[in-house]
């Protein structure tokens, strides 16, 4: 007989490049699930998030780019957690589309991200 089996993909209280995440917002919680596909070679615009955001990349590979040129690139099964309040931005790098399901902790009436002109 086959049991549910259970991998956690991540703990933690740090976005990936390592700072702490904020804390909570107060009041009601609004929760968002997007999924995102970037077609191979394409990009994000320059944005930061001012919710905790996180997400696993469900094919591909997606790198993520801070304003600073520090980098991380995601591979078809991990999770990222995502930077707060810092400018960054998203491309796929693969051959391939990425497909990446984000999840944001957020309240109603807050952006989920706001965009840069760069």
């Amino acid at each position: 007989m086959k049991t549910v089996k259970s991998i956690e993909l991540v703990r933690t209280s740090e976005s990936w490049d390592g700072m702490a995440l904020p804390d909570y917002l107060q009041g009601r919680p609004e929760l968002v699930v997007i999924k995102y596909e970037f077609p191979a070679g394409q990009k994000l615009g320059w944005h930061h998030h001012p919710v905790m955001n996180f997400g696993i990349l469900v094919q591909g590979e997606l790198t993520i780019i801070s304003q600073d040129g520090t980098e991380k690139t995601v591979h078809e099964g991990e999770a990222v957690v995502e930077m707060v309040n810092t400018i960054h931005h998203g491309e796929n790098r693969g051959s391939k589309p990425a497909i990446l399901y984000m999840f944001y902790l957020s309240q109603k009436g807050l952006p989920l991200s706001v965009q840069h002109p760069h």
